[in-house]
């Protein structure tokens, strides 16, 4: 079963339960999947990895939703973001730590044969390449300097 037909069987179990925070996000997860089906060129079923891909933009919409929200003291559109947010990342792989990260990215530096800070244009593409969802750029980044520098 891919995610697409794991979201549509969920949505009839979050309908059974009555469960409004769940079916409310799966819906929004079905919207954003048959948008991208629609697409011209794109087929009628979705691929996993693209799927993913479209989780983890969904993901960190709200993420970045919820912290403007709680900025500006509204802990209850705040609260609303962050259920959703728990709701798509059972769908996300799991995200690496970041000690995993560093070994990966030390792989990938070491791969390159970037020596210093200077390299880091280099390094990046192939760092975001090699851990492709399974870990946010920003912190990406910020391992990465740290390690060049």
């Amino acid at each position: 079963m891919n995610l697409q037909e794991q979201i549509n069987a969920d949505i009839i179990t979050a309908m059974k339960a009555r469960n409004e925070i769940e079916l409310r996000t799966l819906r929004a997860l079905k919207a954003a999947l048959l948008l991208a089906s629609s697409e011209a060129g794109a087929s009628e079923k979705i691929a996993d990895e693209q799927s993913i891909k479209i989780f983890q933009k969904l993901a960190k919409q709200r993420k970045e939703s919820f912290d403007i929200f709680m900025q500006n003291g509204r802990k209850e559109l705040a609260d609303k973001e962050k259920e959703e947010i728990d709701v798509i990342e059972k769908y996300l792989p799991k995200q690496m730590g970041e000690d995993e990260i560093k070994l990966a990215l030390l792989g990938v530096i070491s791969d390159s044969g970037a020596t210093s800070a200077a390299e880091f244009g280099k390094v990046m593409p192939l760092a975001m390449k090699a851990l492709a969802g399974k870990a946010d750029g920003k912190i990406i980044s910020s391992i990465l300097k740290e390690l060049l520098a």
